[in-house]
């Protein structure tokens, strides 16, 4: 078992949560804990190596920071997996994204309602302003690891009851499909970066404040007739963009 002599406080100017650090990141790295094991808490951690709490959160803090483990609020920390490569292109599927890296895929609806476009979501879908859409709130995973929550806008007269056939067909490819729209294809993508506020935060099973990556994207026919309107978060030290040409 890892992490289980005491650290002299002066040895050799060595700064202790550093040496913390070192060695969780030598057990990760040993196999001591493999991707998705919780470590021991912060008391264990502390008490096995004789400093303050603040310490070996100093040193969590850095393993987070270098993407070695992940802090989830309420449950603990864990060993992160690595980086998930995430392409943006011209058809960019979540579901296929993160089958083809050999990680489990997850989609689940958290909230759902048919309310007015905004001027950038009527623009968007080439609807007047106030035109009913319905929004999809949908928390996507990988191996069980929230990854991104997106925002996506359909039209209302189209596919009324898309929250409904979502639920049933668990993808949003699927819930094209239902619809007779078997392909379709990214007419425009904006990326930014943002902080998490608490809704998104509590979503994520991130602290708020966290840094996110933004997409902002338009879905289309192939016949170039919009589709959908996209908002999407992602926790930024859990993916890697790769924009296509």
């Amino acid at each position: 078992m890892m992490m289980h002599a005491a650290i002299d406080d002066g040895l050799q100017g060595v700064t202790l949560w550093r040496r913390i650090a070192d060695e969780i990141e030598q057990a990760i790295v040993a196999g001591t804990y493999a991707t998705g094991d919780r470590l021991p808490g912060e008391l264990e951690i502390a008490g096995r190596f004789h400093v303050n709490r603040h310490t070996v959160r100093r040193a969590l803090a850095d393993l987070a920071q270098r993407g070695l483990v992940r802090a989830e609020r309420g449950s603990g920390t864990f060993v992160a997996p690595g980086r998930l490569t995430y392409p943006v292109g011209l058809r960019t599927r979540f579901s296929e994204i993160v089958g083809t890296a050999g990680r489990e895929v997850g989609g689940r609806l958290v909230e759902d309602a048919v309310e007015p476009a905004s001027r950038i979501v009527a623009e968007q879908l080439g609807l007047a302003l106030g035109e009913p859409v319905v929004r999809l709130e949908i928390l996507r995973s990988a191996d069980h690891v929230p990854i991104c929550l997106s925002t996506t806008w359909l039209v209302a007269h189209n596919m009324a009851d898309a929250a409904r056939v979502f639920r049933a067909k668990r993808g949003l490819t699927a819930t094209f499909a239902h619809y007779g729209i078997s392909d379709y294809r990214r007419a425009s993508t904006h990326i930014s970066a943002a902080m998490a506020d608490a809704v998104d935060a509590q979503r994520l099973r991130i602290a708020p404040g966290r840094p996110l990556l933004v997409i902002e994207s338009t879905d289309v026919t192939p016949s170039g007739e919009p589709l959908s309107a996209k908002r999407s978060r992602f926790v930024a030290d859990r993916v890697e963009l790769v924009v296509e040409n």
